[in-house]
């Protein structure tokens, strides 16, 4: 089994999740009491927060690529950054290390296609439904994104700083985001990506009127898969 290694606490709330989903696809899949080989490198969230909002990329970048080097050196085989946002720096942590880095948008895009959809709505930041790092990625797969919008945008937005990273899940909050989702139905769209590791702790795949791609989850599953490949 090869070992996995996380790049977490962005925030801790949806690390947990990777943890979970990993390490019970483990167990499916060899039985008994078997758990996986993992690491985790768990950064202060309010550091990069603060780094985010400041547009310091370049030092979120800085500290995320000396997690995946420190990951590498203890025996990781492969790596994955448990964000959304913060797979922005994706590709810098992949340059700095010598083992595969799982990008979390090739997954979604992956999965999405294999379900023969070809138009998909986008929940997450400001920073991953506007910024084209994370939809022209996406894109690259053939996919049309579509996201809320603008004062939709901005109640996303502030219901996942205000409350789902600090482990708050409100049901006033829930009922606005399944609105949102119906709009997105509305527009075209053929299922909606939960673009931040934290919605999917709010939505659930009975909440939405669309097909559901909860990212942390689906890339917990890669993760778990690649550990156990021949």
């Amino acid at each position: 089994m090869r070992t996995i290694g996380l790049i977490g606490g962005l925030s801790w709330e949806s690390t947990v999740v990777y943890y979970q989903i990993i390490n019970q696809r483990v167990r499916e899949r060899l039985g008994g009491s078997h758990s996986a080989n993992s690491l985790i490198w768990s950064v202060d969230y309010t550091t990069v927060e603060d780094l985010i909002f400041a547009d310091r990329w370049e030092e979120v970048s800085t500290l995320l690529t000396g997690a995946g080097r420190n990951l590498e050196d203890l025996g990781a085989d492969l790596l994955l950054v448990c964000s959304n946002t913060f797979s922005r720096v994706s590709d810098d942590v992949e340059r700095a290390v010598n083992v595969p880095v799982l990008h979390i948008a090739d997954i979604l895009g992956a999965e999405i296609r294999a379900g023969g959809m070809r138009k998909v709505g986008l929940l997450g930041t400001h920073f991953t439904m506007e910024q084209p790092f994370y939809r022209d990625r996406l894109a690259a797969h053939g996919l049309d994104v579509v996201v809320p919008r603008r004062e939709q945008r901005e109640l996303v937005h502030r219901v996942i700083f205000d409350e789902l990273v600090r482990g708050v899940l409100s049901d006033s909050s829930r009922d606005a985001y399944t609105k949102i989702i119906d709009d997105l139905a509305d527009d075209g769209a053929e299922g909606v990506i939960l673009g931040c590791t934290e919605i999917e702790l709010l939505i659930r795949a009975e909440d939405s009127s669309l097909p559901v791609f909860p990212s942390a989850r689906l890339h917990a599953e890669a993760a778990a898969s690649f550990a156990l490949a021949d």
